[in-house]
């Protein structure tokens, strides 16, 4: 586990963090109907060179690209190529920068045109598990509570988060212990600490939680086929509240 201990240090992670956060932004803006997802990969691949920053993903246990592009029942760890984006689907996009040996990591997750009402909802309930994890997430509290508070909101939404993936630690390298699972129970785990650096990511779906691998060893789907959706900001314990590395 990284445990930030100086102020370069948190300098350097919120230097990583915007990157990520400026990439994602830019990917945005380039979602429409048509394009590639390639096309995705080679814009986020141009932001890093701009800033002088690595790739988190690309060669991190052979995966082949610097950015997780994941469609409709995609939930994370789509490999971009050829498909092109239809006009209803939702696209989620994840994404990580290294800056002198200090991860960001983030993810959004995406309409392509005109997307229904459910998917609309999904989208919501699961950026707002996101800001309800990291409300959590303060000096003194228990992973648990982190991991209840996800759990909580999007069940009684009624949604499902994943089980089988999880956030991490994040810092000195992309994915340290403790995993930070989207659900659990209050007043267990770890008790969080100033200066310690994770990734949240719920990862929801609007049927099952259960997941089956793609062929490709990488893509994770939804076992029913049906959607979903994931967010996620790297933060830092700071005091009475956590501290978003990755936002504009």
């Amino acid at each position: 586990m990284t445990v930030i201990k100086s102020p370069q240090e948190i300098t350097i992670m919120r230097q990583a963090g915007r990157i990520v956060a400026i990439t994602l932004q830019r990917l945005r803006e380039e979602i429409k109907p048509g394009i590639k997802t390639s096309h995705l990969d080679s814009v986020a691949a141009r932001e890093l060179q701009k800033y002088g920053a690595k790739g988190s993903f690309k060669g991190y246990r052979g995966f082949p690209a610097c950015l997780c592009v994941s469609v409709n029942d995609e939930i994370v760890h789509g490999i971009p190529g050829e498909r092109r984006l239809n006009d209803g689907d939702i696209v989620s996009l994840d994404f990580g920068a290294i800056v002198d040996g200090f991860h960001g990591d983030g993810a959004v997750t995406v309409g392509v045109g005109v997307i229904s009402p459910e998917a609309k909802e999904l989208l919501s309930v699961t950026e707002a598990a996101l800001i309800v994890g990291i409300d959590a997430a303060h000096g003194g509290a228990h992973l648990g509570d982190v991991s209840a508070a996800i759990q909580n909101y999007v069940e009684t939404r009624g949604f499902s988060v994943v089980r089988e993936y999880s956030g991490h630690g994040v810092g000195r390298d992309l994915h340290e212990d403790p995993l930070v699972p989207n659900f659990g129970s209050p007043g267990e785990g770890p008790i969080l600490r100033r200066g310690m650096t994770f990734a949240l990511e719920p990862m929801v779906t609007v049927g099952d939680w259960r997941t089956r691998l793609a062929k490709n060893g990488w893509t994770v789907h939804t076992a029913d086929g049906s959607l979903a959706a994931h967010f996620e900001h790297t933060i830092a314990i700071s005091g009475d509240e956590a501290e978003i590395l990755t936002l504009l």
